[in-house]
């Protein structure tokens, strides 16, 4: 079974998730399939991570606030 083979209007179950062996990155979510965003390359993470430090540091010493990061 390959991606194209499935119907996104379908509802699945998680069983059916398991036996898939695709190389794209696919989500269940009450029985829907939707396309996972792919992972940030490591220079993203790399630039966004000095950014996150960066801020960190900053409002650190001097807000009473919090910096949060998320990634994907």
């Amino acid at each position: 079974m390959q991606l194209s083979d499935l119907d996104f209007n379908k509802t699945y179950t998680y069983a059916d998730y398991l036996k898939w062996t695709f190389d794209e990155r696919l989500e269940l979510i009450k029985g829907k399939i939707f396309k996972m965003s792919p992972a940030p390359g490591s220079v993203h993470q790399i630039v966004s991570g000095a950014i996150f430090n960066e801020l960190y540091n900053f409002l650190r010493k001097r807000k009473p606030c919090r910096v949060l990061l998320a990634m994907r």
